[in-house]
This record gives structure tokens, C-alpha cells and sequence, in this order.
């Protein structure tokens, strides 16, 4: 070889440091020795090292016609017998000849082997060699996309996900056979519709849940779901609430549903939350008649309640006065106006017109859900009731204070099937042949590093799919523009890295912590990456690369306003009784 761009000084594990022969060889190869970018070094046994760049800098200016430049590299891989591997078993020793690593071997290295056989995007260094990363290990790994606002972060979840349903130009490729593609977003600011929304000749059905379209309910949250929902944990009775809570939904549950055995606080079945609050506030305000003969609940109508669960659930009840005298004597019952600030709490919830999705969905037809609907309620994510690939739940209708238990509720029934699913294959030898992705985009907002309890429910139920979701056919994409504030536990877990420009020195430092080793000096590129490039870590991609993203067609809504432009404009007017209309309908008041 005849490109010999300079020697080895020194090589460890960590660091191998190249000379520069002289300045013509850097002028001449100045596009190729960039940070990112790579080398190919002898190892003094007919094969080469790959080593990614990590600083350049001269170190003697005393040359009057030259400088004296040395490289600083990471090892990342070897070339043996012209077929590239992770990792290195020699190192080379100093005074070996290092090259630039050519286009004809950059493409052998990305294009190497069957596996790796989703694209992904260009090298930067060179757009026209394309990249791909084993699809298996990319989706089923759980993957980590970060990046500023700005980045191009919107655009790059998008162009993704686009390849792997089969978008590619606004077009179908899968427009004769749909697949078997089950992706679910977590879209918090209602941009990611319109990347999915194709012209009807391209039969590509989206399914989009928004507040008005989704149908939740209540009777599917577990335990905790409900607590977090109804029950202030702070009060200084909250653990009298909760029993009396747990207790009331127990009986309600039996009651209506009397064919199925041992009934818990978390089976998933129909129960009517009324008929709970109905229990409680009799429980709250009964009074206890001591008459010898009777010493139990008596209503003013004298009738004696001899079973709370038969009578409680249907009405709230006036009950007989408390009395000291011998022939009425009556005492208050043990609960006695202990639920006061429960009742007024879970009462303003339940005429709360924002919580109808959640707490009062209904039908097409008018009418309620009951059990027998659980499979329907369970399609609407998994996107059978319309054979959708993609399903947006579209959370930006959703009011704050249930954003962190409706992505709980959502995430949980779906790790339940994939769970219950996979043990029927189990069953028979067989393995989940119906994996989901779910994406949460803007993870930061609903399973943050540090928070109160209102997150409790949504984090253990995400921290739960990235611990144990992979054994099951449900992986995870988490998205964020603050990887700091993000679970750390869930970052943790997650074994492929797409970073793009990251601008706070926390994010900066957070990321490369959580990449490997080998590939941590890479990220000191972060803050300097272009719009759509972005470097890409992990088991699915066959060395650390960065690469430039193609622009996915059609794009997210996620355009910044052009503030300076439309300021430039002339004076427009509002209809401000259409903005006020729709405000007034979110936020449940009458019109």
C-alpha cells in the first residue's frame, strides 16, 4: 500500500497514537481526518486494526516548513483477512504504518453480512455509503434516541420507524401484503400523525387515538393505577382510604361479576365506580343503632342494615340521628365523616368532563363497557380493529394530572398480552411471533429520573418492560431532549444508541456514560453534530458510526414557528370565539 499516512507512537487497549508523516499527508487527507472518521493501522501481522478518531493536535511549531501532528484513536474493531470484527486481539506496536480507511473498505465494513439488513441512514463521512444495523438486535434491544431541539430528533424517530413499516417517499412498499409490524407512540405533542398519513391509493391504514377516540376505563387499572388516581397519599388517613377503597372495589367487582372466581383489587374486570363512591360515603356517614336487639346500621326509615355489600352499592342513604336516649340510642359508625376529603375529591373527578375517556367512555352506540368488552378495549392498541401497523396514542388532549397513569394503563395491558401471549407459545414450543415496539416519545415528561409519586405508576410500568419486556416480544424506544431527566434505570437497559446534537453539558454527560466503554471519547462530538447526523452505539451496528439521516417523507408536524417571518407580517386577526369553543370543551365546561 502506497497511502501511508504516518506511524504508530504508542498503542494501548484504550488509545492507540498515530504521527502524521509530515503536512503534505494531512493537507492531502484533510476530509478524511476528522473527528468520527477512521483508520486502518497494521498490527504487524498481515491485518489491520480500525481506529476511530479522537483528537488531532500539533505538537511542535518549532519546524519552520512543517508541523509535527500526532492522532489520538480508539481501537474499535479489526479488518482479518478483509473481513472486519468487533473488538481487537493484537495491538500494534510503534513504528507500525497507519492509512486512511478507504471508501471500498468502509462500504465492505457496513454492507458486510446478511444480519445487518435494515437501513438506517448515510455515513456522514461519505453519504454514499449506506449504513445498516441488524434489525433484530436494533428493535428488539430497546433503543435510546436523544437529542437538542432542533436536531433533528422528530425527523429521525420518524424516518425509522417509517423503515420499518414500509414507508419510503410517502409511498407503500408493503401496499400488496401488509406485515406483521406492531408499533405503538406515545405522541405527546401530536406531531407524529402526519408522518403516517398516506393518500388512500397506498392502503396504509393509521390508527390514532386521540382524548375523543380512545377508549379507556377505569375497571383495567391495577391497584396502584387507582390509588394514584383517587387517593392523596400524603393525607394523614390515606391508609384508611385505601382500605376502605380496596374493600369497596372488591365487592363491586363481585357483584357484577358473579361467574368468575377469586376476584382480586387487580383483576382486570368490570366494576362501577358510582356504585364505589355510593359504598364509601354510606360507609362515612352511617350510624350505629345500640339497641340490644339490633347494634347495626340503621336508615331513617328504621330499616336495619344487616349487609352493607347487598344495600350500599345502590344509593346514598340518610341514616337515623345519633341519639343517647334509651329508646333511639345510636352511635356514629367507625368511618364517621373520615372520607370527607376523599369523597369531595374522587366526586369532583367523576364530573370531571376531561376524565370522560377514562372514567365514563362510552360506546358508539351510548351504551357502557362491561367485561365482555376487555378484548375490544385490548384491540384498539395492538391496532386489530382496523389492521394498523402504526397506533399513535395521541396524549397531548390528555390533562397532566392523568398523563403519568394513562401511559401506565397503556403500557401495562400491552406488557400483559405480550406476557400472556408468549406463555400460550411457550406452551407450544414456540416463540412470541407477535413482537410490539412501543415509543415514548418526550420520555422525560412521564418517567423522569426524579419525581413525585404522581409518576409512580407510569415508571414502574415502563421500568418494568425495559427489565423484563425483551423475554416477551416488547421492546422499547425511548425518545428525549433531556436524556439527563430521563429514568436512569430505563436508559440503563438499553442497548442501542442514537445520539444526536446535544447542547447541555448534564445531556452530554449522562449519554456518553451510558455508552460503552470503547466509544465514550466519540461523544465528544455530541455538541457539534449538524442537523439529522447523529452517532449511532450499540449491538445492532457493527462499529460506532455517525451518520447523516435522510429526511423522512412525509414528515412529523414538528417544525418550529418561524417567529422573526411571521412577526414581519401584516396584522392578523383571531377568531377568538373558535379558540375559546374548543378551550372550553377541553377543559369540560359547558358551552
Amino acid at each position: 500500500m502506497t497511502n501511508v499516512i504516518g506511524k504508530v507512537m504508542s498503542s494501548s487497549p484504550d488509545s492507540i497514537v498515530v504521527t502524521i508523516q509530515n503536512l503534505k499527508a494531512l493537507e492531502d487527507n484533510k476530509d478524511k481526518l476528522q473527528i468520527g472518521q477512521y483508520l486502518k493501522i497494521a498490527d504487524g501481522n498481515s491485518n489491520y486494526i480500525v481506529s476511530v478518531i479522537n483528537n488531532i493536535k500539533a505538537i511542535d511549531y518549532s519546524i519552520e516548513d512543517d508541523i509535527k501532528l500526532i492522532i489520538e484513536t480508539q481501537p474499535i474493531g479489526s479488518i482479518i483477512d478483509d473481513n472486519f470484527r468487533r473488538g481487537t486481539k493484537n495491538l500494534p506496536v510503534p513504528t507500525e504504518p497507519v492509512y486512511v480507511l478507504d471508501a471500498g473498505m468502509l462500504d465492505r465494513i457496513f454492507g458486510a453480512g446478511a444480519e445487518y439488513n435494515f437501513p438506517i441512514g448515510a455515513l456522514s463521512q461519505n453519504e454514499n455509503i449506506q449504513v445498516k444495523v441488524n434489525g433484530d438486535k436494533f428493535f428488539g434491544k430497546h433503543i435510546a434516541i436523544v437529542g437538542s431541539t432542533g436536531a433533528g430528533k422528530s425527523c429521525t424517530v420518524a424516518k425509522i420507524l417509517q423503515g420499518a413499516v414500509g414507508i419510503n417517499k410517502s409511498l407503500n412498499t408493503n401496499s400488496e401484503e401488509q406485515k406483521n409490524s406492531h408499533i405503538i407512540i406515545f405522541d405527546i405533542h401530536s406531531e407524529y400523525s402526519a408522518a403516517f398519513t398516506l393518500t388512500q391509493e397506498q392502503n396504509f391504514t393509521l390508527n390514532s387515538l386521540s382524548v375523543d377516540k380512545m377508549k379507556l376505563h377505569y375497571w383495567l387499572m391495577n391497584s396502584e393505577e387507582l390509588e394514584s388516581l383517587f387517593i392523596e397519599s400524603n393525607e394523614n388517613n390515606s391508609h384508611n382510604q385505601i382500605s376502605m377503597f380496596k374493600n369497596a372495589v372488591i365487592f363491586n367487582k363481585e357483584k357484577h361479576n358473579p361467574t368468575i372466581n377469586d376476584i382480586t383489587y387487580d383483576t382486570p374486570v368490570y366494576f362501577d365506580i358510582k356504585e364505589v363512591f355510593n359504598y364509601i360515603e354510606n360507609m362515612n356517614k352511617e350510624v350505629i343503632s345500640k339497641l340490644e336487639t339490633e347494634n347495626c346500621p340503621k336508615l331513617s326509615d328504621n330499616t336495619l342494615v344487616r349487609n352493607r355489600k347487598e344495600l350500599y352499592f345502590d344509593e346514598v342513604y340518610e341514616f337515623v340521628p345519633q341519639s343517647t336516649a334509651a329508646a333511639t340510642k345510636a352511635s356514629n359508625g367507625p368511618f364517621h365523616g373520615e372520607f370527607n376529603r376523599f369523597l369531595s375529591r374522587l366526586e369532583t373527578k367523576l364530573t370531571d368532563k376531561r376524565l370522560n375517556f377514562l372514567l365514563n367512555p362510552t360506546k358508539e352506540n351510548g351504551g357502557l363497557y362491561s367485561t365482555n368488552d376487555f378484548e375490544e378495549l385490548m384491540k384498539q392498541f395492538l391496532g386489530y380493529l382496523n389492521r394498523a401497523n402504526v397506533t399513535i396514542v395521541d396524549l397531548s388532549g390528555v390533562p397532566f394530572e392523568v398523563l403519568s397513569i394513562t401511559v401506565s394503563l397503556v403500557a401495562r395491558l400491552v406488557f400483559d398480552f405480550s406476557f400472556h401471549y408468549s406463555k400460550i407459545q411457550h406452551d407450544r414450543e414456540l416463540l412470541n411471533d407477535i413482537p410490539v415496539m412501543i415509543v415514548c416519545e418526550e420520555a422525560h415528561n412521564y418517567i423522569p429520573r426524579n419525581g413525585g409519586a404522581e409518576y409512580n405508576s407510569s415508571k414502574k410500568s415502563i421500568e418494568r418492560i425495559a427489565k423484563e419486556g425483551r423475554k416477551y416480544g416488547l421492546s422499547l424506544m425511548v425518545v428525549s431532549q433531556r436524556p439527563s431527566e430521563v429514568s436512569e434505570t430505563i436508559l440503563a437497559q438499553c442497548n442501542n444508541f442514537v445520539s444526536l446534537r446535544l447542547t447541555n453539558p448534564n445531556d452530554q454527560s449522562f449519554v456518553k456514560n451510558l455508552m460503552p466503554d470503547s466509544t465514550k471519547n466519540l461523544g465528544e462530538i455530541l455538541p457539534n453534530l449538524g442537523q439529522g447526523e447523529c452517532i449511532v452505539v450499540g449491538d445492532s451496528i457493527i462499529m460506532p458510526t455517525v451518520i447523516k439521516m435522510e429526511k423522512p417523507m412525509p414528515e412529523p408536524k414538528s417544525q418550529s414557528v418561524p417567529f422573526s417571518q411571521e412577526w414581519e407580517q401584516p396584522w392578523k386577526q383571531v377568531t377568538f370565539s373558535d379558540i375559546i369553543k374548543r378551550w372550553r370543551k377541553e377543559e369540560g365546561l359547558e358551552q
